[in-house]
């Protein structure tokens, strides 16, 4: 990770766990407690995530863990206290600003960044006219500095977002996910934006509803591909076996 100008990303901690059940070959999973600040808004980020799941959050202008899920469970409160988290960002603000003035010395560090990819896609199987969900899912995010819009038939939508903080992942970047109530219709077209601001970078993502087949429909089809294949099945072993009947009598013929 570099840092450019004041525009570098500290990440002050990264806590990984191998947990898994005893066998030949278990399986490994991560537990991370991630800290970051940077110039960029948010300045202070700090997530605990289990396998790229989003398991808390902390709010530090109200000092407390939110869960990544609405329904999850509350954080333990006996476990890091809102203060010793404020020592920790106070820290952190205290190393980025160290590392900025080194990495903008006579040889500056050149800036890691990541181009965000986005991808988009229901909650649930599509049934239209039904309400949804639809998932707008970031990936390679960094720095953790993106925002996360929607349009409906190129009209901008905010009612029925949720926003999710971001969350560390293996490679020491972020991802984000943005969810959006629908109900989708033939002939919409819904689009997610992710937009860096300080570098004016953005990357959309499209998602039209497909219009399912009826399981009757469908039912018919199979059949009718049943039907033909097996026709064709017969008429070519017919075939063959024609072949072969005058082949034989060719060589009886010859004799």
């Amino acid at each position: 990770m570099g840092a450019a100008g004041g525009r570098g990303v500290l990440v002050a901690a990264l806590l990984g766990a191998a947990l898994g059940s005893v066998s030949a070959d278990p399986a490994v999973h991560t537990l991370a407690e991630v800290l970051f600040c940077q110039p960029d808004k948010p300045s202070l980020g700090l997530t605990l995530a289990f396998d790229a799941e989003q398991l808390f959050w902390f709010n530090f202008p109200s000092s407390k863990w939110l869960p990544g899920l609405p329904d999850g469970p509350a954080w333990p409160e006996a476990i890091e206290t809102p203060d010793e988290l404020l020592q920790d960002a106070s820290l952190c603000k205290d190393l980025l600003e160290l590392l900025t003035q080194i990495a903008t010395g006579p040889l500056p560090i050149p800036e890691a960044k990541g181009i965000p990819v986005a991808d988009v896609f229901l909650l649930q199987p599509l049934q239209l006219g039904h309400p949804n969900t639809l998932v707008c899912m970031v990936g390679n995010v960094f720095p953790p500095a993106i925002t996360i819009s929607w349009q409906r038939d190129g009209v901008p939508v905010t009612e029925g977002v949720t926003d999710v903080t971001y969350t560390p992942t293996e490679d020491l970047g972020f991802m984000r996910f943005s969810y959006l109530a629908v109900t989708p219709r033939t002939g919409d077209i819904y689009a997610c934006i992710v937009t860096r601001e300080r570098d004016n970078v953005s990357v959309l993502a499209y998602w039209v509803p497909q219009n399912p087949a009826p399981s009757d429909v469908l039912g018919t089809a199979v059949c009718g591909a049943v039907m033909a294949l097996g026709t064709l099945m017969a008429l070519l072993g017919l075939g063959l076996l024609l072949a072969a009947r005058r082949r034989t009598h060719g060589k009886w013929g010859q004799r």
